[in-house]
């Protein structure tokens, strides 16, 4: 499965733990299924102990139907929080059939999809992202669909990664590399952060 998921997609992640704090409250799945491979980013409310706990039942109950729509696993995840602080989270999921990624965000975890090719129009593409608390008040979702083609990269970030994150990127760029680039440039130093960048390899 390891390997199928490296076929699809190449990635790399950077965090940064709230000074003072000794846990991380921003939590990843990447998780390959069959046919495809899920993408997510979790942000716990608050920071500290109780933030870890929430962003680890969320990657717990992530990992158990990483397999079902981005919509389904949302839904899933609102079930088994409803006992915590809750989070915000984004995901992506990838096709490898169809060559779709869909996505779907509730919270502030901001998602961005960069194009490997340079006469895209438009060039870069940003997560619709709905106000809510996954475990608390979960808004009215929507997934959105999108057509990937190989090189293309998803990068998301947690609220810890200052506006402007999406400035200076190319595609080109190794994605362990741009995650540490993101992180090193906007992180706020005021919250947890988390980079992911995860590239199309097709």
């Amino acid at each position: 499965m390891e390997n199928v998921a490296r076929s699809l997609l190449e990635w790399g992640v950077s965090v940064s733990t709230l000074h003072g704090q000794s846990v991380l409250g921003d939590r990843h799945v990447i998780r390959p299924y069959d046919g495809g491979m899920l993408v997510a980013v979790i942000d716990g409310i608050g920071h500290g102990e109780e933030a870890a706990v929430a962003a680890a039942e969320a990657a717990r109950a992530i990992e158990t139907c990483a397999h079902e729509s981005v919509i389904k696993i949302i839904r899933a995840c609102h079930e088994a929080l409803r006992h915590t602080r809750g989070v915000v989270m984004s995901l992506a999921s990838f096709n490898a059939a169809d060559q779709t990624m869909a996505w779907a965000g509730v919270g502030n975890v901001e998602g961005l999809l960069l194009r490997a090719d340079s006469t895209a129009s438009p060039a870069s593409e940003m997560l619709l992202l709905r106000g809510g608390v996954v475990g608390h008040h979960l808004p009215p979702l929507a997934a959105a669909i999108l057509q990937v083609t190989r090189g293309d990269t998803l990068i998301l970030v947690t609220d810890g990664v200052g506006i402007g994150f999406w400035r200076g990127l190319h595609a080109i760029e190794h994605p362990q590399r741009m995650s540490d680039r993101i992180l090193a440039a906007y992180a706020t130093h005021t919250d947890d952060a988390l980079v992911v960048t995860a590239r199309y390899c097709g």
